[in-house]
């Protein structure tokens, strides 16, 4: 798995690949994705989890349509930016994912992301439920939002004058 840090936003942009964030809970699977210009993170669904080979079945399914050129991980560091527990079974499951489909894979710090669309979602009056059903996806939206700004970010460019 690649650090968000080595990937050039440019080849995916001129390939129109759009870039999927898999949220891996032990329960469920949030996915995301972007448009084609990468810029903007959508919603695309939860899927509950029933074992790997379902989640690559249905993983595959709500992909399909989408050109992917990249696919990154929300990666649940603690607060001392150490890996979690939750860290070893979201690269187990990346490695295995990496078999079956020949993209390349990053991970992007998801710290507070729940918590955030959580809060975002009661500021919003959803109900308990509403929230239940759609916390997954939406925190995958705002993990891959957050990796969306890192890559489209300006970068500064030395100037040499003599």
């Amino acid at each position: 798995m690649r650090d968000l840090g080595d990937i050039q936003i440019e080849d995916l942009n001129r390939h129109e690949n759009v870039i999927v964030c898999l949220d891996v809970g032990d329960k469920t699977i949030g996915i995301a994705v972007s448009d084609r210009r990468n810029k903007i993170a959508s919603p695309i669904v939860t899927i509950a989890r029933k074992g790997n080979k379902n989640d690559l079945d249905v993983l595959l399914k709500c992909t399909q349509p989408y050109k992917i050129g990249l696919i990154i991980f929300g990666w649940p560091i603690l607060m001392s930016g150490t890996a979690s527990k939750q860290c070893r079974k979201v690269a187990d499951f990346a490695n295995w994912l990496a078999k079956y489909m020949e993209i390349d894979f990053a991970k992007w710090d998801e710290r507070f992301s729940t918590s955030v669309v959580d809060k975002i979602m009661i500021e919003a009056d959803l109900s308990r439920k509403r929230r239940k059903q759609v916390i997954d996806k939406t925190a995958a939206t705002y993990i891959l939002q957050g990796a969306l700004d890192f890559l489209n970010r300006p970068v500064a460019k030395a100037s040499w004058s003599s």
